[in-house]
């Protein structure tokens, strides 16, 4: 297996603190499937909500996705979340 790249995660976090939304998509994706981050259904259900709220319509469906293997808390958790990162950016 060859070394993970962490400074892809890095760059996608500074991309999404400018409000990219192809950066909020892949960091969803990396959090739904752990790749350079600890797998994470509430951060990559985040990430997917703040990409569908710019319209995305992948977020949209991979959000679902994922959604089916989250408790309602988790949901509620990750809608918050997405809440606070909106209001401060």
């Amino acid at each position: 297996m060859g070394q993970i790249d962490y400074s892809y995660v890095t760059e996608c976090i500074e991309r999404a603190e400018l409000g990219t939304t192809e950066a909020l998509y892949d960091l969803g994706l990396l959090y739904s499937i752990g790749q350079g981050v600890d797998q994470n259904f509430i951060e990559a259900h985040k990430w997917f909500n703040l990409a569908a709220i710019n319209g995305m319509k992948g977020a949209q469906v991979d959000r679902a996705e994922i959604a089916v293997d989250m408790s309602n808390r988790d949901i509620s958790t990750a809608q918050r979340m997405a809440r606070e990162w909106l209001a401060t950016h």
